[in-house]
């Protein structure tokens, strides 16, 4: 990690469907004097931005290459199937991929979900060359779509809907950046995604000019008052039986006789 930064901004890349506004919001709070710069980039060109050099940090999807990049995830999306609103599958809250054997599910190249062969039921012609591409079809009645629930969500179309699909693959969103360039504004930018508080020091350089400091003369002398203070009442606790005054009737003596 470096020391201080020479760079006037901050440069976040985030993919599409990542909302990275709460996040910026807080960054804009607390670092006024460093504006952060956001640019939205196609999912499978975010690591590309990030190992050139165009921005500091990415909100990414997983998997990531490890060796070059270090990645603190996020959270994971659910999946979902988009269909038309009078499609047979509107009929249930959720579905499995086994209920889509008999649709045609479209696999654009830009695809997401990183299907270990191909999605379940019948492929389409050819793929699409987009998500975006493929929603036009599934609006145009040729088949089905699997996407995470944000790019559902960001794709929305009036004459279309979504469902849960149970047991399909899942997305997962990172927070990457390159592994020799974690800068003290990088983690800065990991503090906010953690909900780490404005003055929490987790991860950040020590300032070197306070080693060594010797405290004010107000603290050293509030210092040595409470010392006294506890050698006084160690003195109290564990110094010895006290002396009895006489005559006060502390202790207990013979009868007197009647």
């Amino acid at each position: 990690m470096t020391g201080s930064e020479d760079r006037p901004s901050f440069r976040l890349a985030y993919v599409p469907g990542v909302t990275p506004d709460k996040w910026a919001r807080i960054w804009n709070e607390r670092l006024p004097d460093v504006p952060l710069s956001l640019t939205q980039v196609p999912a499978a060109g975010a690591v590309g931005v990030l190992l050139d050099g165009d921005a500091d940090a990415g909100l990414v999807r997983l998997p990531v290459d490890r060796t070059r990049l270090s990645a603190i995830p996020l959270y994971t999306e659910t999946t979902v199937v988009v269909i038309p609103k009078d499609h047979l599958v509107t009929a249930a809250d959720e579905v499995t991929a086994e209920d889509l054997a008999d649709e045609i599910v479209l696999h654009p190249l830009d695809d997401v979900l990183g299907w270990e062969e191909r999605p379940p039921g019948r492929p389409a012609f050819e793929r699409p060359a987009t998500t975006a591409d493929a929603v036009e079809l599934v609006a145009a009645g040729i088949g089905v779509l699997l996407m995470p629930l944000s790019l559902a969500r960001l794709h929305h179309r009036k004459d279309l809907t979504y469902r849960t699909v149970t047991d399909a693959p899942q997305s997962g969103v990172a927070l990457s950046w390159p592994q020799d360039a974690h800068t003290d504004r990088v983690e800065d930018f990991i503090g906010i995604v953690r909900g780490r508080t404005v003055n929490s020091t987790r991860g950040r350089q020590p300032d070197p000019s306070s080693a060594g400091r010797k405290p004010a003369a107000g603290k050293q002398q509030a210092g040595k008052q409470q010392a006294g203070k506890q050698q006084t009442g160690g003195a109290r606790r564990g110094g010895g039986t006290p002396r009895r005054k006489s005559g006060s009737g502390g202790g207990r003596g013979k009868p007197r006789r009647r």
